[in-house]
């Protein structure tokens, strides 16, 4: 049993042959996954595709890279959207710094904002960050991003990240990144988390593990994510399945592996 705990099924490249992902999925022992939403104006879309099965769930927020100028998200209408029973987190949200210049402050409120969210409808955060790690753990702390719990999505940061965030209560969240061969920082921060804090994910349909490098990646893959941790681990691919398996439905106590 593994679990992909962030993919975007609602992308055109996975939602338009959702029955071909899931027969996949179940193919190569992926048995439940989690998508994300991105957008407000998408995310009836996310809500729709974890409708279509049992054992999809989704989460409710915008992505720090999603700017309007009209307006932004508040905390009433995340607390609307994460009120379905089919919602078992908030975001994706955190802190992207890679492609914006100038103010950046509209993110760090945004990511205050789905804290606040998280925190008064007791469902974890899923957190994105890139080129703003120091904000990132700074605002989390500040929030009290603890109380909520989550998970820092697609890691890529240090290992001295990674334990600021374990510290926290977060879980740390290897995708198709980790198999690369040049990811060796990465493989090393692989080796140290704490398996009962870890999961695995596929970030569907981008970033696809290695043997698919450079194709359209998809919820079955994540298979290839575990089989490399526990490579890394010098464990057996069924202890890394069943555990990330179980942190996921200990994090994710909305969901339900029946």
């Amino acid at each position: 049993m593994l679990v992909d705990s962030h993919c975007h099924l609602d992308f055109p490249e996975l939602q338009d042959d959702l029955a071909g992902v899931l027969a996949r999925m179940g193919e190569n022992g992926v048995t439940h996954a989690l998508t994300i939403s991105t957008t407000l104006e998408t995310w009836p879309a996310v809500r729709r595709v974890a409708g279509a099965s049992p054992n999809l769930w989704c989460s409710a927020g915008v992505h720090p890279d999603e700017r309007r100028d009209d307006r932004e998200v508040s905390l009433g209408e995340l607390l609307a959207m994460a009120d379905d029973p089919k919602v078992v987190a908030i975001g994706e949200t955190g802190l992207d710094y890679y492609r914006v210049e100038g103010d950046t402050e509209w993110q760090r409120e945004r990511f205050r904002t789905h804290i606040r969210a998280a925190r008064a409808c007791g469902k974890p955060l899923v957190i994105h960050t890139r080129n703003a790690a120091a904000d990132t753990l700074r605002i989390m702390k500040e929030e009290g991003a603890g109380e909520a719990g989550g998970v820092m999505h697609c890691f890529t940061e240090t290992w001295d990240v990674a334990e600021a965030a374990i510290a926290m209560g977060f879980h740390i969240s290897f995708s198709g990144i980790v198999t690369f061969k040049n990811a060796v920082p990465l493989k090393e921060v692989a080796r140290r988390v704490p398996i009962d804090r870890m999961l695995v994910e596929t970030d569907s349909p981008y970033l696809a593990p290695v043997p698919h490098r450079g194709k359209s990646n998809q919820p079955a893959f994540v298979r290839h994510v575990a089989e490399e941790v526990a490579k890394l681990r010098g464990i057996d691919f069924d202890e890394v399945a069943r555990r990330t398996t179980e942190n996921f439905f200990r994090l994710f106590t909305h969901a339900s592996p029946a």
